[in-house]
């Protein structure tokens, strides 16, 4: 098996990673305008959220495929982290940071 390397995966890999991730992005983009936290029909704030989500999803999934995890686990957890956006970066950014560095709990 070659080495993994993200240059390896097709085209419909990352486009599929890209729509899952994104349609994350897209339902979280709909909770956070619910309940108010954003203002409805401002396209920056939606293409910014669709952004973060789907560089959250391909972080995730390259992890995940580093970590050899089934495919369909893969999806559901790009799926998950998109949808979290900036909160799965702040998650991943505290788990790093006790894991490589033994900072404790701020």
């Amino acid at each position: 098996m070659p080495e993994k390397d993200p240059s390896n995966y097709s085209w419909i890999t990352y486009l599929w990673v890209l729509a899952i991730s994104s349609w994350g992005g897209i339902v979280g983009f709909h909770r956070k305008m619910q309940a108010g936290i954003l203002r409805p029909f401002n396209v920056v704030e939606f293409v910014g959220e669709i952004a973060t989500s789907a560089f959250v999803g391909m972080i995730t999934f390259w992890l995940c495929e580093l970590g050899n995890f089934p495919q369909l686990m893969t999806a559901a957890l790009v799926g998950i982290t998109g949808h979290m956006g900036s909160r799965a970066l702040f998650q991943f950014e505290r788990w790093a940071e006790k894991r490589l560095f033994g900072a404790g709990d701020k």
